[in-house]
């Protein structure tokens, strides 16, 4: 087109966010690559805020690692933000095994009462004074 056949009110550029006449719409396809990147940048880091605790049972060899996944599944589905903190906490601090010296006493008597069923009953030696 000229600018003779132009209306005198048009301007002398469009800008590009406006529709062209072919159909084709760089904004709307930018702000659908966009919302679909955010939409799975905010999953990404959703999945890996609950997989936090996780990650720390399992570095420090946690033996309560299923406890600690259990209630980070519980978290994850419930969307239940104290599944989540219990998970980091029991993650965080091992608790002390308070079971662990009484099994070691059962086994220590246990082991004295195999040894003591094993050796042959001591049998009355007869001494010559009693023969006497």
């Amino acid at each position: 087109m000229t600018p003779a056949e132009l209306h005198p009110l048009a301007t002398g550029h469009i800008p590009s966010y406006v529709t062209q006449a072919d159909g084709s719409d760089f904004l709307l396809t930018f702000m659908f690559v966009f919302t679909v990147l955010v939409i799975v940048l905010i999953g990404v880091g959703y999945f890996t805020l609950h997989s936090i605790p996780e990650k720390i049972a399992h570095e420090s060899n946690h033996p309560q690692f299923q406890l600690v996944g259990i209630l980070a599944l519980l978290a994850l589905f419930t969307h239940n933000g104290l599944f989540w903190v219990a998970a980091i906490l029991v993650a965080g601090f091992q608790f002390p095994d308070v079971a662990a010296p009484l099994r070691a006493i059962a086994d220590a008597i246990r082991s004295l009462g195999k040894q003591s069923d094993d050796a042959p009953a001591p049998q009355p030696q007869a001494t010559a004074q009693q023969e006497q």
